[in-house]
């Protein structure tokens, strides 16, 4: 089991710019890939971003290419997500994810294949 504790969120304005982190504690020796999903009033998860822990390859939403940026430090086993150039449309509640589970392509993309969430912060962008 990883446990998983966010920060970073907060309340900026239309254009502004938040790093998330997310620091993981317990077997994060066998995490496989780390991942970032949002959630918005009313609508399901939504995958946002994520990165395979040994090699770095990263995987973006449409809706979040050129603007955010996912990466990780082995060392302090945690994930950061900058955003830049954020939108009224990026406010959500932003939860972290790990998987031990080896995934591929489209497998990266759903929140079925992550056994570990964290609480979730709030991103909240002002128009």
């Amino acid at each position: 089991q990883v446990q998983l504790v966010e920060s970073g969120g907060g309340l900026v304005q239309a254009g502004g710019s938040l790093r998330l982190s997310c620091a993981a504690s317990g077997r994060t020796f066998s995490t496989y890939a780390m991942g970032w999903f949002r959630q918005a009033p009313g609508k399901e998860h939504e995958f946002v971003a994520a990165i395979r822990w040994s090699g770095g390859s990263t995987y973006y939403a449409d809706s979040v290419k050129g603007r955010f940026t996912i990466s990780r430090d082995n060392a302090k086993n945690t994930v950061y997500m900058q955003m830049n150039s954020l939108k009224p449309e990026d406010t959500a509640v932003y939860y972290c994810t790990a998987t031990e589970t080896y995934l591929s392509g489209y497998q990266y993309y759903v929140g079925g294949w992550y056994d570990n969430w964290g609480q979730g912060t709030q991103v909240t962008v002002s128009s």
